[in-house]
């Protein structure tokens, strides 16, 4: 019953496994932004009297820009941004735009790269003098999607594959069941790991250069493409993954060749280097992920990376030995023995440990507040993910139940009725031979009687029939396939014989199974926007909101001016919000206030706020202002001098520590 229902099983699992993997890589489109926009000058939707001498665009991060990732647009659709864009400041990017523009409405269109690896692409509108119809369809350039951006999601998620096989069945092997280095379904498992990743990184090397600009299949194979992701962060970190895969094809080369070899005390020392080396190179491996990824950019990169690599490694010594343990359970034709499973099951609690200590910290910094579990997909998925662990440490605690269970299984002597179709299988050749001999035998004695010739004669015939039989190579090898057969599954009956053993198997299929799921959904998560980008995006959304409404609704007769500016030092804690109130906004002295705000909108305290006004035009300026600290986060200045009206640019410069300040300004209209 086992030998036919457990095959038909596991494909169905295996079949649904990949449904859900199918499911979720289809669905997950094109890669969400990880940088998102925060603010522009002209912003989204206003109309200017004046034309702009630049377009500013400020992230919510630091992104990589190519001589197209800025593009302004007129009316009829031609390109009126001149030269190439600058990093004006922290994450603020700036284009030049050509002078003498007419009024209309203008599409501002950019494509950049996050800090953390993943394209960006959106565009919005402004307006000169007044709005005007647009020949501009294109709302955005759509990056990270179409077959190219399945094709890079497939290599990312054979990528993780890949490691976790590899560097956790290798673990398996060398920490757990050292016997199973002798053992062909292992080796096979732990090299087709390496295969998996070696074949995914190189693809992801290929789409690299696609991925993050045209999303053309015709361009995977663009050497010009190839050597600009070559001097990214990302191109160096895949190479640096590949130099990585070679030094552990020597290591496997060792493990699964030299190793079971060796004698017992040279194995030891052999064992000793082999844990070093695996560990460091396992390391370097994982760094890979956390030097290009979401470890690399936010809050706290020195710490989150360690942090990313200690969980990938925790991930792929429980999901890889897990994976090595169903197939010493299911292929292997030793049994693996109890104290086997039970080091591993002491390896897989402290991976739990590992996971669920590194999983709270990259669930705070990945999300800041428990509304981005509900608010953001981001968080969404990740509760899918928690669930999914929580299910599979729920179907572990039974494997370890199981575990505790376990005998060792003692080869037992086949019964005599076995003993007796192995001894007749294995000897008739001969006994068909002894027939033979026994009738020429017969045949010779009775040669006296008058009979003697025909029955020599017959004795003759058996005597030649027997010799065909024990000379005929393809009955032997029949023989032979018979034995085989008759032994395997008699290891079989012995491999299954202890129920809990069996019980374990099950266990250990349906871990496997929520283990794939798992990383599917793991591979979509790394995709994903993180929450507290969304939501830092949106606060800064509605600041800049809350301020163009304050201008519009501006009593005309004071005249009253609010400008508001995201600004990013750079530093730790460095992202915030300025908003300068010029009140009346006129020439002659005017009332200033300055408020410093958090992105969540709370009041920010900073060490030092300056204040600077130009009018380019008449080349008058900078006219520095120092306000006065009234509270936290609030500062003023009284009978700010304006002496004439026109296009005033107003530089503010924020500083939240010693070392860590930036220069943020915006162009309003005073007098």
């Amino acid at each position: 019953m086992t030998q036919t229902t457990t095959p038909r099983r596991m494909r169905l699992l295996v079949l649904l496994c990949l449904t859900v993997i199918g499911v979720l890589l289809a669905g997950a489109g094109p890669a969400s932004a990880h940088a998102a926009l925060t603010g522009s000058d002209p912003e989204q939707g206003v109309v200017v009297d004046t034309a702009p001498s630049q377009v500013t665009l400020t992230f919510s991060e630091k992104v990589a820009t190519s001589d197209d990732s800025l593009r302004v647009l007129d009316p009829k659709g031609k390109r009126v941004d001149a030269g190439n864009p600058a990093n004006v400041s922290g994450t603020s990017y700036a284009v030049k735009l050509k002078s003498g523009l007419s009024d209309g409405t203008y599409t501002v269109s950019w494509q950049v790269v996050s800090a953390d690896s993943h394209p960006v692409a959106g565009a919005f509108t402004f307006s000169i003098g007044a709005p005007s119809s647009t020949s501009v369809k294109a709302v955005g350039q759509e990056v990270g999607g179409g077959v190219v951006g399945w094709l890079y999601g497939f290599g990312r998620y054979m990528s993780y594959a890949g490691f976790i096989v590899m560097v956790g069945g290798a673990a398996f092997v060398l920490a757990c069941w050292q016997r199973g280095s002798g053992v062909r379904p292992l080796q096979r498992l732990v090299v087709s790991g390496w295969l998996s990743l070696t074949a995914a990184t190189l693809l992801l090397l290929l789409l690299r250069g696609s991925y993050t600009s045209t999303g053309k299949v015709g361009d995977i194979f663009d050497l010009g493409l190839l050597g600009q992701v070559l001097q990214t962060k990302t191109g160096a970190a895949l190479v640096s993954r590949l130099l990585l895969l070679a030094a552990a094809a020597l290591f496997i080369a060792v493990l699964f060749g030299a190793y079971d070899k060796r004698e017992d005390e040279e194995k030891r020392d052999l064992t000793f280097g082999l844990a070093i080396g695996g560990f460091v190179v396992s390391a370097g491996l994982a760094a890979s992920w956390a030097m290009a990824e979401h470890a690399s950019t936010g809050l706290q990169p020195g710490i989150a990376m360690p942090v990313d690599v200690v969980h990938l490694l925790a991930v792929a010594a429980w999901l890889g030995g897990l994976c090595a343990l169903l197939v010493a359970l299911y292929r292997a034709d030793t049994p693996v023995e109890t104290a086997a499973v039970r080091r591993f099951s002491q390896v897989a609690f402290c991976s739990v440990l590992a996971l669920v200590a590194t999983g709270i910290y990259q669930s705070w910094r990945q999300l800041g507040s428990w509304s981005a579990f509900t608010d953001t997909s981001y968080g969404q998925l990740l509760l899918v993910k928690i669930g999914l662990v929580a299910l599979l440490v729920g179907i572990a605690y039974i494997s370890r139940r199981w575990t505790a269970r376990l005998a060792d299984t003692v080869p037992a002597e086949p019964r005599p009725r076995e003993k007796a179709r192995v001894g007749a299988g294995a000897t008739t050749a001969d006994t068909e031979a002894g027939a033979g001999k026994t009738t020429t035998g017969s045949g010779k004695t009775a040669s006296g009687t008058g009979k003697g010739k025909s029955t020599s004669g017959s004795g003759s015939k058996a005597s030649g029939s027997g010799s065909k039989a024990s000379g005929d190579p393809e009955r032997a090898a029949q023989l032979a396939r018979q034995r085989a057969a008759v032994d395997t599954a008699r290891q079989k009956r012995q491999r299954d014989a202890d129920p809990h053993r069996f019980g374990l198997r099950r266990s250990v299929l349906a871990e496997a199974g929520v283990a794939v799921a798992l990383l599917a959904v793991t591979t979509v998560l790394t995709q994903t926007e993180p929450g507290r980008t969304v939501q830092e995006a949106k606060a800064a959304a509605s600041s800049s909101d809350a301020s163009s409404s304050a201008d519009s609704s501006s009593d005309a007769s004071s005249g009253a001016l609010t400008l508001t500016m995201p600004f990013d030092t750079g530093g730790t804690d460095g992202k915030g919000v300025v908003s300068v109130d010029l009140d009346p906004a006129r020439v002659g002295g005017n009332e200033m206030h300055v408020y410093v705000t958090r992105p969540n909108g709370r009041a920010f305290d900073v060490p030092e706020v300056k204040l600077a006004f130009t009018l380019e035009a008449k080349k008058i300026g900078p006219l520095p202002v120092t306000p006065d600290r009234i509270t936290t986060g609030h500062w003023s200045a009284g009978d700010v001098q304006i002496p004439m009206a026109g296009d005033w640019k107003v530089a503010v410069t924020v500083r939240t520590s010693d070392i860590d300040q930036v220069t943020v300004s915006k162009n309003a209209q005073i007098g």
